[in-house]
């Protein structure tokens, strides 16, 4: 609604965090997704194996449009991959469909922080618009009770990607771990797909960096962490 130099003061860190961790997870999937697995097993093949090999068996897997758009939806247990990921025999797409899987056992699994993540989409999804809307006018109208209706707002988005972090960071380790159990790849191919999680886990780490230092900007401009009268 307004340029403020001070936000970008705040939130510099979590940006040029997030422009590096896209640019090291694109080029590392890129890296990776011209090294063809030993066994040409495909991602759609690969994250089959792992949800029987973990017996889950009501898991649908099918190819969604979109560049990693990759993703498990608990609701309608479905495992989406991109075409990149679903029809390669790479590396990058196999470690990429076995994190996905890593979700649905997960989910299967009853782990926690997923429930939690799961719980915190609806309120996120209605808080997270208002949370902008409310600050701003509390701030232009002078009313703090609109400000810290719109803090709060925010921190349930804030809260959402600090859970989300043990989420994607877990999936991560059991694609790392079953991938290699399954007889998927070998321990050396596991570690080209190991880079290539990593490298995605850092744009999750970004968002919620972002996110809290834009709690703190807000914070800041309501008085609570400066001297404001």
């Amino acid at each position: 609604m307004f340029y403020d130099p001070v936000y970008l003061l705040f939130v510099m860190p979590g940006i040029l965090l997030g422009l590096w961790a896209t640019f090291k997870t694109r080029t590392t999937f890129d890296r990776y997704s011209h090294v063809e697995s030993a066994k040409r097993i495909t991602g759609a093949e690969a994250a089959s194996r792992l949800l029987s090999g973990a017996g889950i068996h009501d898991v649908r897997i099918e190819e969604t449009d979109g560049f990693l758009s990759d993703h498990y939806d608990p609701v309608a247990k479905v495992l989406r991959l991109s075409p990149g990921v679903y029809r390669s025999d790479s590396i990058a797409a196999i470690g990429v469909a076995c994190h996905e899987a890593g979700h649905a056992i997960q989910h299967a699994t009853s782990y926690g922080a997923l429930g939690l993540r799961s719980a915190l989409v609806p309120a996120v999804n209605l808080a997270s618009p208002g949370a902008y809307i409310f600050f701003f006018a509390g701030f232009l109208l002078h009313m703090q009770p609109l400000i810290w209706i719109g803090i709060v707002c925010f921190g349930l988005a804030v809260l959402f990607s600090l859970v989300t972090l043990p989420v994607e960071y877990d999936a991560s380790e059991r694609a790392k771990k079953l991938m290699v159990s399954s007889g998927i790849v070998s321990g050396d191919e596991a570690k080209g797909a190991s880079e290539v999680l990593s490298a995605a886990f850092l744009t999750y780490v970004a968002a919620a960096v972002t996110a809290l230092l834009t709690l703190l900007y807000y914070l800041y401009r309501s008085g609570l962490l400066s001297r404001r009268d």
